[in-house]
């Protein structure tokens, strides 16, 4: 089975909002985001993906997905890649 390390993105006050996650169904996952059914803190905005990185198992996407929680440049640097203009 894959999984999949994504980042998510949402505009709040002027202000742009990442979020970091794994799953094993990319869609399904955003659909719940977007629905409020996801984690606590994506709960009511409207999310839109804007990377995934696709592993072959659910060690190794966990470990990335640590990794790029904590990795502040590179998520800024996906983030501003993204950031409509």
């Amino acid at each position: 089975m894959n999984f999949f390390v994504y980042m998510i993105l949402t505009k709040i006050n002027n202000r742009f909002i990442t979020y970091v996650g794994y799953t094993n169904n990319l869609s399904k996952r955003l659909s719940l985001h977007n629905s409020s059914k996801g984690a606590k803190f994506t709960k009511g905005k409207k999310w839109k993906i804007i990377y995934s990185k696709k592993f072959s198992s659910k060690i190794l996407a966990m470990k990335y997905e640590y990794a790029l929680k904590n990795d502040k440049n590179k998520r800024l640097l996906i983030k501003m890649k993204n950031v409509p203009k």
